[in-house]
């Protein structure tokens, strides 16, 4: 086993391993406190059948047990969809962002562009989530999120092409 392979790969695969568990529980704990299991929507809920008329005990532990920690609190269907974007935009994005960074560590490929990489997809994840589930709409933290994923993209991609083709 090569030992410290892909030191600069593992640590950003780790880093944007947190922020992905981090938008799951956001957007879990928003289903559970919207009560939407499914979809996005009172209207997706709908034509959904009711797990808690006649819950299993599953369902009626969870349902007593969220109930009381989130009694009281509003309903906000839009910030659910906007969590739940949240997520889904970084499972989207962040694999393939990582597979550039992984693949050019393998090749050998200066350090610095491979810090670049890494750190401008974490910070750029980052602000998107927090610019979209903070405000509807267009938002500088959003912005400046898929403006910094996309340079990743643009970057990694030139880069892997030009290391791939010297490698022919």
């Amino acid at each position: 086993m090569i030992e410290n392979a892909v030191p600069i790969s593992t640590l950003f695969i780790g880093i944007n391993g947190l922020i992905a568990f981090s938008l799951s529980c956001i957007a879990s704990v928003e289903r559970t406190k919207t009560r939407v299991w499914h979809g996005e929507s009172k209207e997706d809920v709908a034509a959904q059948p009711d797990p808690l008329v006649n819950p299993n005990p599953w369902a009626a532990l969870v349902e007593q047990s969220s109930q009381k920690f989130f009694k009281g609190q509003p309903q906000d269907y839009g910030l659910l969809q906007r969590k739940i974007r949240a997520h889904s935009n970084f499972a989207e994005y962040v694999p393939h962002a990582l597979l550039f960074v992984l693949a050019l560590e393998l090749m050998q490929a200066s350090t610095w562009l491979l810090w670049l990489l890494g750190s401008t997809l974490s910070v750029a994840r980052i602000a998107h989530a927090w610019g979209l589930i903070k405000t509807y709409g267009p938002s500088p933290g959003r912005a400046i999120g898929f403006f910094l994923t996309w340079f990743v993209y643009i970057l990694g991609s030139a880069a892997c092409i030009y290391y791939g083709a010297n490698s022919l």
